[in-house]
């Protein structure tokens, strides 16, 4: 009986395929240079941690089939904007854009989010948003 091979969803992978999976969503997602400058920037403090990222935020959950990555970076950007993670907002602001969100769809998503996580997280938000926009 031959073997199925491994499902996108992380299901049968081993670790280390898991991993590269991982690494390659997350370098598709957050760009190389991002990517480079974390693991440059790791230690024996955070390698634990930038392991569990990748193996577990990017190999499993951001490469599941279920949701493609304008979807997963719509529930993203809600989420941070929550929950005032700022500097993962900018981010994954230009994640959004790397994943074809138009600056339009960013603006409301910024504006969903002002009814269900109030307004002093939606002006934040779009402050964020326009110095990353203005950037790109």
């Amino acid at each position: 009986m031959a073997e199925s091979p491994p499902r996108p969803d992380g299901e049968g992978l081993t670790d280390a395929e898991r991993y590269a999976q991982g690494m390659k969503a997350r370098r598709e997602v957050l760009s190389d240079g991002h990517v480079d400058r974390a693991i440059a920037n790791t230690t024996p403090v955070t390698a634990d941690f930038q392991d569990l990222i990748t193996r577990y935020a990017w190999g499993d959950i951001w490469s599941r089939p279920g949701l493609d990555r304008r979807s997963r970076s719509v529930a993203v950007l809600t989420s941070l904007i929550a929950h005032g993670h700022h500097e993962e907002l900018a981010m994954h602001l230009r994640a959004a854009l790397r994943n074809g969100l138009t600056v339009d769809e960013i603006r409301e998503v910024i504006l969903q989010s002002a009814i269900y996580s109030g307004v002093p997280a939606a002006n934040t938000a779009f402050r964020i948003a326009s110095e990353v926009l203005n950037e790109e």
